[in-house]
């Protein structure tokens, strides 16, 4: 489908003048929501870089849509929209470039069969513990230990050798059981975890740590991280429990996943796509330059030997933030929203959670023929590793015309 360009003619939109920092006197910023509700049931199963608050998601679905509505996601990440509107009784589909990401949502929203996950979690956590212990010990002898290599660049650099052959040793074993998937969500969390850099630093190290450090999120010395075991067995019962956590909320509406490109995607040609249009959009695109979505994950992709479709990510931190790369940012967003057009119903109503500092998104809505309703203003508070720097980001309230 050819993607209409923006007109010279085309008519000023009307931006509201007034940014509201609340909705039916929620207060946006969600300040006061603590860390373990910000991350709740399954939202935590595994760390993702610039994904929203499920917080944030819940109060629009509850104000601008009903129990049985039909909610769209064109920039997916790990599934936060699509496990939110499932509690709410929402049907639900989503879109991404990333088949890590889409592994991760699907692990998130998959029915399971709760007592054998549990069994089979538990048995690997069991056998890698032995493995651990003979590393350490030597004293449990068994026909299938033995020591790991790989051919990974990446993993002998950021890992210590005993996290490496842990890791390797639990890897070895996940085609024995049937749950394969969440089993590969547990190893590539504690891969995260247990590479070889500062403690305040898991989302964007420069390279790996290998002697003591000081170290400011625990305000000490701190040595290099020298084992992948503690991790594997925290992140197994965390897993169990946040997996049951969800099961006891969750109810019937279906959820689609689909891994592809949203400037091109046809629903009409998706297996298993139940028909019908959407009756809106809650989604986050990337913001320009900030975030390399495929290189936050590279312990993954080089563990379970993924494709990488980094080079279709749009606006990634490797094109930087030049005159010429916001304009190629604009012109894919544009053509995403273009494309979902096709897939929503008359006036569908579209929310966009951005960081818009260069005022693109005016712009994108003229393009798709989208009238703005309501800008809401969010301060937020980094919680990353190394900073509370506070920023803002605007929820843009579209309404397709």
């Amino acid at each position: 489908m050819p993607i209409t360009k923006i007109a010279t003619f085309a008519p000023q939109i009307k931006i509201p003048k007034v940014f509201e920092e609340s909705l039916n006197d929620i207060d946006l910023s969600f300040a006061n929501v603590r860390e373990y509700e910000r991350t709740k049931h399954v939202h935590r199963l595994h760390p993702y870089l610039g994904k929203f608050i499920p917080q944030l998601v819940e109060v629009f679905l509850r104000n601008y849509f009903k129990k049985g509505d039909s909610i769209l996601d064109p920039f997916m990440g790990s599934g936060t929209t699509l496990i939110e509107a499932n509690v709410l009784g929402m049907h639900s589909a989503g879109v991404e470039i990333s088949l890590f990401n889409c592994l991760i949502a699907d692990i998130k929203t998959r029915k399971y069969d709760i007592p054998l996950i549990e069994e089979e979690i538990k048995d690997i956590l069991f056998k890698t513990k032995e493995f651990s212990q003979w590393l350490s010990h030597g004293r449990i002898q068994k026909n299938d230990f033995k020591k790991y290599k790989t051919d990974s660049e990446y993993l002998n650099k950021w890992l210590s050798d005993r996290a490496l052959q842990e890791i390797l040793f639990y890897k070895g074993r996940i085609k024995n059981y049937q749950n394969k998937d969440i089993l590969k969500i547990i190893l590539s969390r504690a891969t995260r975890s247990a590479r070889l850099i500062p403690h305040y630093d898991l989302a964007r190290p420069s390279k790996p740590v290998r002697e003591k450090y000081y170290c400011i999120k625990h305000r000490r010395t701190c040595e290099p991280i020298d084992e992948a075991m503690k991790f594997i067995n925290r992140y197994s019962w965390d897993t169990i429990r946040r997996i049951k956590e969800f099961e006891n909320i969750r109810t019937n509406a279906h959820i689609k996943i689909i891994q592809g490109d949203s400037r091109e995607i046809d629903f009409n040609k998706i297996k298993g796509y139940k028909g019908g249009k959407f009756d809106g959009i809650f989604t986050s695109p990337p913001y320009v330059g900030l975030i390399d979505y495929h290189d936050q994950h590279r312990y993954a992709y080089e563990l379970f030997g993924f494709d990488d479709n980094g080079f279709k990510e749009i606006g990634p931190a490797s094109k930087g933030r030049s005159r010429e790369a916001k304009e190629e940012y604009k012109n894919d967003i544009i053509a995403v929203f273009q494309n979902m057009n096709r897939f929503l119903k008359p006036k569908a109503k579209v929310f966009v959670v951005v960081n818009d500092r260069d005022n693109l998104y005016p712009e994108v809505a003229v393009a798709c023929n989208y009238s703005i309703e309501k800008i809401f203003s969010r301060p937020v508070l980094m919680r990353t590793e190394r900073d509370n720097t506070r920023f803002s980001e605007s929820i843009y309230y579209f309404k397709k015309q």
